[in-house]
């Protein structure tokens, strides 16, 4: 129990700012959602639309830098700094080649990206003008990404809440001249909410950067001269763990968007609810990752200094934390369903049907938070492929049991929902399994060489 407190600490001292970073922009993503609701059901069907699948191509980056993070932290544990530098040098150089080329996919063709997802041409004009005024955010999102696995791994988050008052603040007020049209400036409805949100990522992301330029403690920061000279093999090792890491992510993503197709079949108003509905998880879902994400960190140290127990340690706390979070959310789900629903739409009937929603949304969270954090931890100690393979299971599970559900029996929302936290479940069986098999045979992955 004593070393459960002691990890309790250190996992809240890296997720703490990563969470209140998280928090102030998840509550201003919520406001972005009430603004946007406010202009109808269909503007908030044409946003659900368009972001999951940039989210998809987005998250590509994060999970290859999921790889660098597990790398890094793994050098750093072993006192490994050079390596650790290298690693970084090579992401922050790399990284910036595929955000450059996602930006210019989705400025260019996401009329393309949408009609493969059978957006409905009702709001197909609304989710193409979405996507080219977000599509910026793409040029910022490998530094970021590259910036995030370096303060993670280095254990020194505070800038994070700075970057997370500073970016939600403007694009509230962004959000609130552009969409509406105020201060002089024209109403420019679901465009302006995407412009908003490009701006306040450029300047949350200065006030990072000038932090991570101007610092002097930050041990593994690569300089920039380290930087231009990298070459392209430090990366690649970074796919052993990134590459199915990046996998497991597009799988995720590809079952969420197989569900919005099946959304879409049911009609255009479902897919609006889907995107309300699980935009309210989000605050949890946010608070759990930053965990996750010093789960990842932590256990990844402790796999360099050989420390097994260490690792399950690490994660047994982490669950704790996350479970209490649930629990929490739950909660007030039960006790405020229609006023937190009423926050996003005005639409009667959803607002009605709003505790059985926020329900099984609210359950959904238990098994949904199990499976950031065992994996994290699986993904820390070495093994990535691990999460692809109960990943990989759970879309197949996602598209069958939906095609079914919908193309065959035609059932509703509610029922899709509940399937969703069958395979949040099951795949929660499968991955506490793998961990208990690596706490009884401390084996340690071999890291590539450098």
């Amino acid at each position: 129990m004593k070393d459960k407190k002691s990890y309790i600490k250190k996992i809240l001292a890296i997720a703490i700012p990563i969470m209140l970073s998280s928090l102030i922009s998840e509550l201003q993503m919520l406001i972005d959602r009430i603004f946007i609701g406010k202009i109808s059901l269909d503007a908030m069907s044409a946003v659900g639309n368009a972001g999951t699948p940039m989210w998809t191509t987005m998250n590509i980056i994060f999970s290859f830098t999921t790889g660098a993070t597990i790398m890094v932290s793994q050098a750093y544990g072993a006192g490994d700094i050079e390596k650790a530098k290298n690693t970084l040098a090579s992401l922050f150089k790399y990284n910036n080649v595929i955000a450059i080329l996602m930006f210019l996919f989705w400025l260019l063709c996401p009329k393309f990206a949408f009609t493969l997802t059978r957006v409905d041409e009702s709001i197909m004009g609304m989710a193409v003008d979405y996507a080219k005024f977000y599509s910026p955010i793409f040029i910022l999102t490998g530094i970021g990404a590259s910036v995030s696995c370096m303060l993670q791994a280095s254990q020194k988050t505070k800038i994070m809440v700075w970057y997370g008052v500073t970016r939600s603040l403007a694009n509230v007020v962004l959000d609130y001249a552009l969409i509406f049209g105020h201060f002089g400036l024209p109403a420019m409805g679901v465009k302006g909410a995407a412009l908003a949100t490009a701006i306040a990522e450029f300047i949350g992301d200065m006030v990072v950067l000038i932090y991570v330029m101007a610092a002097k403690d930050l041990e593994l920061k690569p300089s920039f001269a380290q930087i231009i000279k990298s070459e392209f093999l430090p990366y690649i090792r970074t796919l052993k763990f990134g590459g199915p890491a990046a996998a497991e992510e597009f799988a995720w993503n590809l079952g969420n968007l197989y569900l919005i197709v099946m959304m879409n079949e049911i009609s255009k108003e479902a897919a609006g609810i889907h995107s309300i509905v699980f935009g309210v998880e989000l605050i949890a879902v946010a608070i759990v990752c930053a965990i996750g994400n010093a789960t990842l960190s932590l256990s990844g140290y402790e796999t360099g200094k050989n420390n097994i127990k260490g690792v399950w340690d690490v994660v047994i706390s982490s669950l704790i934390l996350s479970g209490a979070i649930a629990a929490v959310n739950l909660l007030l789900f039960v006790l405020f369903p229609r006023t937190i629903l009423g926050w996003f739409t005005d639409d009667v009937a959803v607002i009605a049907l709003a505790p059985l929603y926020l329900i099984i949304v609210g359950i959904d969270l238990f098994p949904k938070s199990g499976n950031i954090i065992t994996g994290s931890g699986i993904k820390g100690y070495g093994e990535p492929t691990w999460m692809l393979k109960t990943q990989l299971f759970g879309t197949v599970f996602v598209v069958a049991a939906s095609s079914i559900m919908v193309l065959v029996f035609h059932m509703g929302i509610v029922e899709i929902f509940v399937m969703v936290v069958v395979d949040e479940t099951l795949r929660l069986i499968l991955n506490y399994w793998k961990l208990c098999r690596i706490r009884k045979k401390p084996k340690l992955p071999a890291a590539p060489a450098q």
